[in-house]
């Protein structure tokens, strides 16, 4: 089958899932103010850290007694931090549906080698038992997975009277979906997701009751530097104060700080979280009206709307070979990237071969709208090289 190609493209074609597409009407000119040249420890490099997080901190609505930090390393060093920092002295609950969550289990277990460990594992597009949670264990888990596209719906599941800590990893979640934070004891995540930032930079936010684990146990392991959140036993408050542990890219900074700004101009995370959600909309009502694609989560409640994963269910696809399949969704994305209609939307290279479009809030409705009728142009046209060889 020939489909014409299709006559708009998106305005702005970046979907790449991290880092995700900048904030409309975004150039370089938004760093202007960049405090570069000077040390982030001086008074003014100092402040705009500071700002990064108080801002952060209002749109999200942290609770007033909860600790906010940038750390080292983007998302992945907040959760390694809160990992080596707060597990060992209760069992944990080990939650898991994608790359993600595995790679964290992979830690605990291989290098911080903690003995009572439980793995709650689904395999791509589908969520464990949340059910099995054991309110008196520690509980780590992704709220979004984002190669998955599968998110945990609510919280309901988190007992509030819980004995546990619960360590999430919200970096494709925050700012795009409504977090509980009251039941969540430490939060990561990055700006390069929802903001639409640079990378290499995490967020850390924890509770009392995390503060409390961090001063009341000692980890039986060597803690690199990166990872101490603890002087002489107590809390080093610094870190949530803008003294990072490492030199920040002040750059970075002026950028978080822009897309805060802009997040904030919308009406906040109530607004981003609607941009978001309207992204999910329209790839569903498109979804639906089609018998060659799918999602990739199976549950339409469990849909996540930032990090949109679909399958390929085209029983000529399905029989074809895992390498087939990969190779075949290789070039659909090529099409697609070549006739600059959409940008970096393969599927993770650990995921079920299909396509994965960026919906945070920092993507336009309006170009999500534009790249659909490509990917139909692009499945037609890959199908028929394929058939043809």
């Amino acid at each position: 089958m020939t489909i014409a190609q299709p006559a708009t493209r998106p305005r702005n074609p970046c979907f790449s899932s991290g880092p995700c597409a900048k904030r409309p009407g975004w150039s370089l000119d938004s760093l202007s103010a960049a405090f570069v040249g000077r040390s982030h420890r001086a008074k003014g490099g100092k402040a705009k850290l500071v700002e990064v997080i108080e801002r952060s901190r209002a749109l999200l609505g942290l609770p007033p007694d909860y600790l906010l930090g940038i750390v080292p390393a983007s998302d992945t060093g907040a959760v390694e931090m809160a990992l080596w920092s707060l597990l060992g002295p209760r069992g944990v609950d080990m939650l898991a549906w994608e790359s993600f969550g595995k790679a964290w289990i992979a830690d605990v277990v291989k290098e911080l080698q903690l003995k009572d460990v439980r793995r709650l594992e689904a395999g791509y597009g589908a969520l464990p038992d949340l059910g099995a949670v054991d309110p008196a264990r520690d509980c780590v888990f992704t709220w979004n997975g984002t190669t998955s596209g599968v998110r945990v719906p609510h919280g309901d599941w988190i007992d509030a009277g819980r004995e546990g800590l619960t360590v999430c990893d919200a970096t494709s979640a925050a700012f795009a979906m409504d977090l509980p934070w009251a039941k969540l004891d430490a939060v990561t995540w990055s700006w390069q997701k929802s903001l639409g930032g640079e990378a290499a930079h995490g967020m850390l936010a924890l509770s009392p009751r995390s503060v409390a684990r961090l001063e009341s146990h000692a980890p039986a392991w060597p803690m690199p530097k990166v990872f101490r959140l603890t002087k002489g036993g107590k809390l080093n408050a610094d870190i949530f104060k803008g003294a990072t542990i490492n030199t920040p890219s002040m750059l970075a900074v002026e950028d978080a700080l822009d897309s805060l700004r802009w997040a904030e101009s919308l009406g906040g995370v109530p607004a981003l979280i609607a941009r978001s959600e309207a992204n999910l909309k329209a790839v569903a009502d498109w979804v639906a009206a089609r018998d060659w694609v799918d999602f990739l989560a199976r549950d339409p409640a469990s849909r996540s709307c930032t990090s949109i994963c679909l399958a390929i269910a085209d029983p000529w696809f399905t029989a074809l070979s895992r390498e087939a399949q990969a190779s075949a969704v290789k070039r659909l994305a090529a099409l697609v990237e070549e006739a600059g209609a959409g940008l970096d939307i393969g599927g993770h290279r650990d995921a079920p071969p299909g396509l994965r479009i960026w919906g945070g809030p920092t993507v336009e409705t309006l170009d999500i709208a534009a790249l659909l009728p490509w990917l139909d142009w692009a499945y037609a046209g890959m199908k028929r090289e394929c058939s043809a060889t």
